[in-house]
């Protein structure tokens, strides 16, 4: 970014480049974020993985999809605190796409997205965007589907938990000596919630989280 050269293939190589560059540029010796190294590790292992959830090189090309608007989606909230509507409305149609790539869908199945946004969606109506953008329960929406109705449920789940845990950890640290401190974060402060989403809806896809099947059959 800071000499704008063009960068070569042998310089984009996913994590190697970074390490044999020892995380600068070749061409003006600027140091490299982390970021980048970091993201592409994230989705080598989600490409992982997908690729040993799935059974068919054609479900695997269309959930690494997925997966890999699912993490642009978690950077870009991170960063800027937003979820840009094209990956949302992008999502929403690969969710309504998975809907039926097994046939025809439940009516809980079809349920499930509006039912499990309509709270965060609900937080935003009243707080006109004030207590949680309008992007997280659009987002929510399409996890609903993908997920179906129970196991979408555990994932908004563990996402309210981890998202509070997190939340009140970071006021605590701000509570700390100055040296100790995190940078000003208040129980005011504005915390990205795609990416506890993203981690409810990882947990419940990849490695099979369940907190409600059991109580539902009992009842």
């Amino acid at each position: 970014m800071r000499c704008g050269h063009t960068l070569r293939a042998l310089d984009l190589i996913p994590l190697f480049s970074y390490v044999f560059l020892l995380g600068t540029c070749r061409y003006c010796g600027t140091r490299i974020s982390m970021q980048y190294p970091l993201v592409e590790l994230a989705a080598a292992m989600l490409s992982f993985g997908v690729f040993t959830a799935v059974q068919t090189p054609l479900m695997y090309a269309f959930w690494f999809f997925v997966w890999m608007v699912i993490l642009f989606i978690v950077i870009y909230d991170i960063r800027h605190t937003v979820i840009p509507w094209s990956c949302s409305l992008l999502l929403i149609g690969l969710s309504l796409v998975s809907l039926f790539l097994s046939g025809m869908p439940s009516f809980a199945a079809l349920l499930s997205g509006p039912l499990l946004a309509l709270p965060l969606l609900a937080l935003s109506f009243f707080s006109r965007g004030r207590w949680m953008g309008w992007g997280d329960g659009v987002f929510q929406l399409s996890l609903g589907w993908f997920l179906g109705l129970v196991p979408a449920l555990s994932a908004l789940a563990l996402s309210v938990w981890t998202g509070a845990f997190v939340g009140v950890g970071l006021v605590l640290v701000s509570q700390l000596p100055w040296k100790y401190r995190s940078r000003g974060f208040t129980i005011q402060s504005e915390l990205p919630f795609a990416p506890f989403l993203a981690l409810g809806a990882l947990l419940v896809y990849f490695f099979h989280v369940d907190l409600f099947s059991t109580y539902f059959l009992l009842w």
